[in-house]
């Protein structure tokens, strides 16, 4: 399992929550909760990933990120 930064936050354009995942190219998701953007997410990294391997493309591996107190 590929653990990768997912970051959650609402958009007022759309009217809803996005994840997305900034280090795979386009990869994110929407949904009118953050649980379901997280699930819906989940879902979009899995077939990112299985195009990338369909296609023969680089999958980048995971950063290694720290949350920093405040």
């Amino acid at each position: 399992m590929y653990k990768y930064q997912i970051l959650i936050y609402w958009s007022d354009e759309d009217q809803a929550f996005i994840a997305e995942v900034p280090e795979l190219p386009g990869c994110m998701a929407h949904a009118t909760s953050q649980t379901e953007a997280l699930a819906n997410v989940k879902d979009a990294i899995e077939l990112w990933l299985d195009t990338a391997r369909e296609f023969g493309d680089v999958i980048p591996e995971p950063q290694h990120w720290r949350l920093v107190p405040a």
